[in-house]
């Protein structure tokens, strides 16, 4: 993409894009013991796709959360904003954003492996 072509994506614009694979431009968690799930590998023994965590502390660039499933469960860890990058669009787009999204509710693939005490199925 060419300069002269910048002018037609405004800012508003590009903030309001929900693309597959992208967490929204807006992280909004309204309390700090809300469940978050990761949406990338980070690391592969700790923090990775699917695993589940328990916000502590939100600063500008860092979440502070505890683990609350799996082999690492009660491990408290900090997690930074990365570059994500989406090609499926007429240009690159790029973000800079934390690699989670909130999970009150999850997709069965996002549930294999889970236990769970109550689970609620919407067909």
């Amino acid at each position: 993409m060419n300069q002269a072509d910048v002018a037609n994506y405004p800012t508003e614009f590009l903030n309001s894009l929900k693309l597959p694979k992208l967490p929204p431009h807006k992280l909004e968690i309204k309390s700090c013991k809300s469940v978050v799930i990761m949406l990338r590998n980070i690391n592969q023994h700790r923090l990775c796709n699917g695993t589940r965590l328990a916000v502590k502390n939100m600063m500008n660039s860092v979440i502070e959360a505890t683990i609350i499933k799996g082999k690492y469960i009660a491990k408290d860890v900090l997690i930074s904003r990365i570059p994500t990058i989406s090609r499926n669009l007429p240009f690159d787009f790029k973000r800079l954003q934390f690699p989670v999204h909130l999970a009150f509710a999850m997709t069965i693939n996002k549930s294999q492996g889970q236990s769970l005490k109550v689970c609620r199925i919407n067909l």
